[in-house]
């Protein structure tokens, strides 16, 4: 496996670029994104009420955070995999799992108490944090490992 690293070393050096680029999105998140729940979520917010919010400034927030992971993770797929078709298949996807979240996240919000407070921080974490990606690389990378056989 290292061999095989080592002969790809401007891939390899690309995906790493790209973790990184990841990274830069979480570190900057309070500056880039309206997110009233961050520091909400920080504290003890099982029985807690939501803090006060603007709906339509969390859904661009929301958005924009989702986007650029999507975009950043769909670069990664590309260059592990060079397969345009991986790539429009994780797109749709994104875009599926975007539509459903995002339709959960606000149903959550606006329909339930504090008693679903744990059920909003893990939708909240799908759309926030870059999971799909590390689903997406171990399952694609399986598929194409059974492909070979």
């Amino acid at each position: 496996m290292l061999k095989k690293i080592l002969q790809h070393k401007l891939r390899t050096a690309i995906f790493v670029v790209l973790v990184c680029m990841l990274a830069v999105v979480r570190l900057f998140e309070k500056k880039l994104f309206y997110d009233p729940f961050l520091a909400f979520f920080k504290s003890e917010f099982t029985a807690k009420p939501l803090p006060e919010f603007d709906g339509l400034q969390l859904a661009v927030g929301l958005f924009m955070r989702y986007f650029f992971n999507a975009v950043i993770s769909l670069a990664m797929i590309y260059v592990a995999f060079k397969q345009k078709e991986l790539v429009r298949f994780s797109a749709v996807l994104y875009g599926l799992f975007f539509v459903i979240l995002m339709i959960s996240f606000f149903l959550v919000i606006y329909f339930s108490g504090p008693h679903n407070n744990l059920v909003l921080f893990y939708v909240r974490r799908f759309l926030i944090q870059p999971l799909f990606v590390v689903l997406f690389l171990p399952a694609f990378y399986y598929q194409e490992q059974l492909a070979k056989k």
